[in-house]
C-alpha cells in the first residue's frame, strides 16, 4: 500500500515540459527560503523573519517563518530536481497561498506595490507542477516504477 501510493506520487510523463517550470522555480524557492532560514540573498534569517511575521499577526513568528523557510528551501530543491515533485508543489503552492491571502492581497495586483501578482504567478506554475508531476528529466521518473510515456 505505501509503495503503490508512493508510486502513484512519483508518476509522470516523458514531457520536457515540466523541466522548463521546475529549474527556475526551483531556483527561486530556494532563494526566498535561503532569506528566511539563513539570512541569504539580503534576507532576514528565522530571528528577523519570526518577528515580522509575528508584526502582521502570523503568530509564533519564529514557527512560522522556519516553516515557511523549510517548505520554500526544500520544496524549491525537491521540484529542481524532480524528487516528490507533487507533494513538494503542493506544499509550496499552499505557501504561496497564504502570503497572498496575509501579506499580498490588501495590495491589488502589481507587484510594484507589493500586490499578489508575483505569489499568484509562483502558486500557479507550483498547481502546474502537482498536477504534470516531475516530467521526463526527474528523479521521480527515474526512480518510479511505474512510469508511463504519454
Amino acid at each position: 500500500m505505501v509503495k503503490s501510493a508512493l508510486s502513484r506520487l512519483m508518476t509522470t510523463d516523458s514531457s520536457l515540459a515540466s523541466l522548463v517550470l521546475r529549474v527556475p522555480t526551483g531556483i527561486i524557492f530556494m532563494a526566498h527560503g535561503s532569506q528566511k532560514l539563513f539570512g541569504a540573498f539580503g534576507g532576514y534569517g528565522l530571528e528577523g523573519t519570526g518577528q515580522w511575521m509575528a508584526s502582521i499577526g502570523i503568530e509564533p513568528g519564529y514557527l512560522m517563518a522556519l516553516l515557511s523557510g523549510s517548505g520554500e528551501f526544500f520544496g524549491g530543491l525537491a521540484i529542481l530536481i524532480g524528487l516528490l515533485t507533487r507533494p513538494a508543489a503542493a506544499v509550496l503552492a499552499f505557501t504561496m497561498l497564504v502570503a497572498i491571502l496575509t501579506v499580498h492581497i490588501g495590495n491589488g495586483l502589481f507587484a510594484s506595490n507589493n500586490g499578489y501578482e508575483y505569489a499568484l504567478a509562483l502558486l500557479t506554475i507550483a498547481a502546474s507542477l502537482v498536477i504534470t508531476g516531475g516530467g521526463k528529466l526527474s528523479l521521480d521518473r527515474l526512480l518510479s516504477p511505474a512510469r508511463h510515456d504519454s
